[in-house]
């Protein structure tokens, strides 16, 4: 008798959200990595995808094997590949054991590789390109954890000064003048796995156009388990959705113990939240919705043929 061939594992989760693309492969317990290939920045690196390489930032929200295993692969391919940079940012308490892991295989390669491990405290915030930064958010998981959220600054003339000449307001501007104000556009936030807490209620959740949310528990049964082990369930999304103003809230980290055939029955309790909110991992859906897109933008074959 024939054997069965082996699942088709390792193939990544993809999304179109315009304008972002959200890549990524994400089972709870095994590997999470999640790549935004528009911004440069990859969210946690528990596997290193093929995605992420284009990254010079990965931004970890903890220090669980099945988040950080695959940084030292990420650094020796980028290092292979020629690819000039590459930092980790990580809660301070992660700093050094990071570097000791990676130290441990200059002995393991015969080989030293190149890396950069930075600390970003909560609270603060690295550029990513002009006027748009990364922020940290502490949130609350079984060891030091952070979210992240990706902001646009925007800056508008104050209403009162909107009819003065150029030449005015240059003149104001070169005596020191506050001409303008800050508006921050959180673009995209992301979780990381963490317990419920008022920190996910925050602007820089709240007001994201994408959210990535961890959601390792969705049966009714395990909300005890997601307590316990610190992590979302999809009873906690259906209460964030209420302040989450997202066009869309990606799903991470769904344990494998769930079938997608649950997960999508369940989403579809939650009314007229349910057409926002995504499984990254559920390929089937997520390649018709793709298919869709495809064909929304096609050009009739009668527009393209010669008048």
């Amino acid at each position: 008798m024939i054997p069965k061939q082996p699942p088709r594992d390792g193939q990544s989760g993809f999304l179109y959200l315009p304008p972002y693309r959200i890549h990524g492969l994400s089972v709870a317990g095994e590997h999470t990595t999640i790549t935004v290939p528009e911004l440069g920045v990859t969210f946690d690196m528990g596997q290193c995808t093929r995605a992420s390489l284009s990254s010079d930032l990965i931004a970890l929200s903890h220090s669980h094997m099945d988040h950080v295993g695959a940084i030292p692969y990420w650094f020796s391919q980028r290092f292979f590949q020629k690819l000039e940079g590459g930092r980790v940012l990580c809660h301070p308490e992660g700093v050094e054991p990071l570097q000791r892991m990676l130290a441990s295989w200059v002995d393991v390669e015969r080989q030293k590789t190149p890396h950069e491990i930075v600390a970003i405290e909560p609270d603060s915030e690295v550029p990513l390109r002009q006027n748009i930064g990364l922020r940290a958010i502490e949130t609350r998981h079984t060891c030091p954890s952070l979210g992240f959220s990706i902001i646009e600054t925007r800056h508008k003339l104050k209403p009162e000064y909107r009819d003065l000449p150029q030449s005015e307001l240059r003149r104001m501007k070169a005596d020191g003048g506050e001409l303008t104000t800050n508006t921050e556009i959180p673009l995209i936030a992301y979780t990381g796995d963490t317990d419920r807490g008022e920190f996910l209620e925050r602007d820089e959740f709240a007001k994201a156009k994408i959210v990535v949310a961890e959601c390792t528990f969705i049966d009714a049964d395990h909300r005890s388990r997601a307590r316990v082990g610190r992590h979302l369930h999809l009873d906690d999304i259906a209460e964030l959705l209420k302040t989450w103003e997202a066009e869309h809230v990606v799903l991470v980290h769904l344990s494998r113990r769930t079938l997608l055939s649950e997960a999508r029955e369940r989403i579809a309790t939650l009314g007229e939240d349910a057409d926002r909110v995504h499984l990254l991992m559920d390929h089937r859906t997520n390649r018709r919705r793709y298919e869709a897109q495809l064909e929304a933008v096609a050009v009739p074959d009668s527009e393209t043929e010669p008048s």
